[in-house]
């Protein structure tokens, strides 16, 4: 009897000093994450009146925003910004976590050049970028011969942000793959190889197959990252810039519809509708990961 209310008042220590223990992180989430979400999902609702005051307009802001030609230009150029950047910067960094996973000299200082970018700040690579793609005195044009407005040219100013985004989280995504990759047992490419198979064999029955959940955790960081993109945007393209409204975002429009426009409500509204796309994405992502997601050690 003793011996069993010592043990539970042990359990009870332990547990004590579990939520003791887990309570920063809970009360940042209160109110760092949670409860600023509420406020904005309150602002969708309301017109604001400024000084901290709001008159609650239903679904007024809504309707505003979904009438906006815009804001559906905005919408697209998320989700075009994904289907630039995401495929292609997923394939590259498995590509270099193979590379860096291959049998080279000198493999750590690789993996710190490509992991710097991750370490540098935002402003200086965009600043340097800006000044590669410079329409008149830019080095890719000097080297190409050709006077291209990368970041003033509409029809190609995307491309230079996804180019830019892309070669900023390559090497991220890079060492999080590589993880992946070493945790697969040689063994198998042991057996392989005795069965006959060659290098792409290996790699589409072994290597895709092992790392296929880093690769999903992986893209579902770097697809939320994409929908969610402003700094980039922000600091490649200037607002006199006329291909801007080429290249603006859901998160660029809530900046200019929060803090240049003042119209809070609106903004709140945009913040909403991202939410709910990253969402609808990764509850796709989630029912797809059945298919071609492999769990099995």
């Amino acid at each position: 009897m003793n011996k069993g209310m010592k043990m539970s008042a042990a359990a009870k220590r332990e547990q004590n000093w579990a939520y003791i223990m887990v309570a920063p992180t809970i009360i940042g989430l209160i109110v760092l994450n949670l409860w600023p979400f509420v406020q904005t999902l309150y602002t969708s609702f309301c017109e604001h009146l400024g000084f901290g005051h709001y008159k609650f307009v239903g679904l007024q802001n809504y309707i505003d925003i979904f009438q906006r030609p815009e804001f559906w230009r905005a919408t697209w150029n998320t989700i075009y910004f994904c289907i630039l950047t995401v495929p292609l910067g997923l394939f590259l960094s498995l590509l270099v976590a193979m590379l860096l996973n291959a049998k080279i000299r000198g493999k750590g200082a690789f993996r710190t050049i490509f992991f710097l970018p991750m370490v540098c700040a935002p402003a200086a690579v965009t600043m340097v970028w800006r000044w590669i793609f410079n329409g008149e005195y830019g080095i890719l044009n000097q080297a190409m011969g050709t006077r291209i407005g990368w970041i003033t040219d509409p029809n190609v100013v995307m491309i230079a942000c996804a180019v830019v985004a892309i070669w900023s989280n390559i090497g991220y995504d890079a060492v999080l793959l590589l993880a992946g990759l070493q945790n697969i047992s040689k063994s198998y490419y042991e057996a392989a190889s005795i069965d006959g198979a060659n290098k792409v064999t290996q790699f589409f029955h072994i290597t895709l197959p092992m790392v296929s959940p880093t690769l999903f955790v992986v893209m579902i960081m770097r697809l939320m990252a994409s929908v969610k993109v402003y700094d980039l945007i922000y600091m490649m393209v200037e607002d006199t810039n006329p291909a801007v409204t080429s290249v603006q975002s859901l998160m660029y429009l809530f900046y200019r519809e929060s803090f240049v426009a003042g119209s809070r409500g609106s903004g709140s509204a945009i913040v909403i509708w991202t939410v709910l796309l990253i969402g609808l994405v990764t509850v796709i992502q989630f029912l797809g990961q059945k298919k071609w997601v492999n769990y099995d050690v």
